[in-house]
């Protein structure tokens, strides 16, 4: 019998003898395997007819799921494509209290102002892409949909030639902040604290990082040293062109010990560079609910005989100490300011000022799952519910709560040659295009509970109440000063 007329036999046998046992076999290979096992056909036939088939196999994409989300990769891993985004709908309301002991002075909003109106509000709305190609190239590019300056969001290279030497080149998340390497779609409560406006965040640069040990982590940055939404964050003054040097190193002890139940984490970060004279000292500052805009940063003038520099110094220290479903967090952050200015009415003096920000949180997920499962290489990703959500059933489901007191203090500048308490009617003459203003220093308070239905989608509600102190000049909102401000938060959130 030649071997088409035996290759058709085999399989019309098949079809008889393998109904009850082949009939769900899920591709030729299967059935043919089966075939040679029953001495249908021999193992060099089934190679003959396999052969094909293998060879289309071993280019055709495979179609893989992840917590609900799709990437397609090929058959040998190396290469890979999936589609990522997030939504972030908030709801905010306010209630500021006017302070009878607060006299009316300098404003710092306008009136009248959408500032801490209640609304609701599109966050954040983005789209992107993971990509991997050859093994050792991966990255992610990610378009921010939600406001004006600027629409990309993230978009780098990592080269991965050696396995503890990584490069990542391109606009991603500088290393430093603990609450800044979490991820919007998975920090602790509605907004970040005061910390996270006073470190490098996203900026375009290049870096080299690592994990050399179990549990230890490094990065070593360089950047512009200006924010990914400032102008693209492409240098844009050539009497100041020095770039940020930025690093970061983190260990967790309860990984390297062997420790799967619990986190023992510790970091320390840097990150050193110039600023141009006219883009403020810090900047301004609003309350962590986004309401009242609180702090207006001095600006110095650009012309006579100030520092056409500011140089910056920023170093902090992080801690994160998790047990089973509890969690207690802390950073601490300080941005060193050293400049020199001064003008006609005012001699040239130099200056060392620094803005001290810091916070201490505490977490307690009350469906026990552990905070040891979603940390990895030096930071905290998603919780995942041991159970999602039933919709029918109204079962299921992570439930979380929180609480956090977050500082910000700027005294340093509350002086009267940076302030509004400097009577000067001309401040240039001082040196100074903008003066300090508002309140130096502020107290928030921050109660919150999440309900994480499935790793896709999450409601959360925080409350905030943030105490104004060490007034420079009142604070006013359409006309009324303020001392504090009340928010109620909300987001419902959706991610793939």
């Amino acid at each position: 019998m030649n071997f088409n007329k035996k290759l058709a036999v085999a399989v019309s046998g098949a079809v008889l003898l393998m109904a009850g046992q082949v009939a769900l076999a899920d591709s030729a290979t299967d059935i043919v395997d089966a075939l040679v096992m029953k001495g249908v056909l021999t193992e060099e036939e089934g190679r003959l007819i396999t052969k094909g088939h293998t060879s289309k196999t071993n280019v055709t994409p495979i179609l893989k799921e992840k917590d609900n989300n799709f990437t397609i990769e090929s058959p040998n891993g190396n290469n890979s494509i999936s589609l990522t985004g997030r939504i972030h709908f908030d709801a905010r309301a306010y209630e500021d209290n006017f302070g009878s002991d607060v006299a009316a002075g300098t404003t710092v909003t306008s009136s009248p102002s959408a500032t801490a109106a209640d609304t609701f509000d599109i966050r954040r709305a983005r789209l992107g892409v993971k990509y991997k190609f050859a093994k050792n190239y991966s990255g992610e590019i990610v378009f921010n949909t939600v406001g004006a300056v600027n629409v990309l969001d993230v978009a780098f290279m990592d080269v991965s030639w050696f396995e503890k030497a990584k490069f990542r080149i391109g606009q991603f998340k500088m290393p430093y902040s603990l609450e800044q390497l979490t991820s919007s779609n998975n920090i602790d409560f509605v907004e970040r604290s005061f910390v996270d406006s006073y470190i490098p965040a996203k900026e375009i640069g290049a870096q080299v990082f690592g994990e050399p040990t179990k549990g230890m982590t490094y990065a070593l940055a360089v950047s512009n040293g200006l924010p990914a939404a400032n102008a693209v964050g492409s240098e844009a003054d050539n009497r100041q062109d020095g770039k940020d040097v930025i690093g970061r190193l983190s260990f967790n002890a309860a990984e390297a010990a062997g420790n799967k139940e619990d986190v023992y984490h510790a970091g320390v970060a840097f990150a050193y560079g110039d600023s141009p004279i006219g883009t403020g000292l810090g900047g301004n500052r609003s309350t962590e609910a986004r309401g009242a805009s609180f702090y207006t940063t001095p600006v110095l003038s650009q012309n006579g005989t100030n520092s056409k520099t500011i140089e910056r110094l920023r170093y902090g220290v992080e801690g994160a100490i998790a047990s089973g479903p509890f969690k207690i967090q802390g950073q601490y952050s300080i941005t060193s300011q050293d400049f020199s200015f001064g003008g006609t009415s005012l001699p040239v003096s130099n200056y060392d000022l620094d803005i001290k920000t810091y916070y201490v949180q505490a977490l307690w997920t009350l469906t026990g799952e552990k905070w040891a499962d979603r940390y990895k290489a030096g930071a905290f990703g998603a919780l995942k519910p041991k159970v999602d959500f039933d919709s029918d059933k109204f079962t299921g489901g992570a439930w979380e709560i929180g609480a956090r007191y977050s500082k910000f203090d700027a005294s340093d500048f509350n002086i009267s040659a940076l302030s509004a308490n400097n009577d000067s009617t001309t401040a240039v003459a001082y040196g100074i295009s903008t003066k300090a203003a508002g309140y130096a220093e502020a107290d928030a308070y921050t109660v919150g509970v999440k309900f994480v239905a499935n790793p896709n989608f999450r409601v959360m509600a925080d409350y905030v109440y943030t105490d104004f102190k060490n007034m420079i000049s009142a604070v006013s909102i359409n006309g009324k000063a303020i001392d504090s401000e009340n928010a109620l938060l909300v987001r419902t959130q959706i991610m793939f």
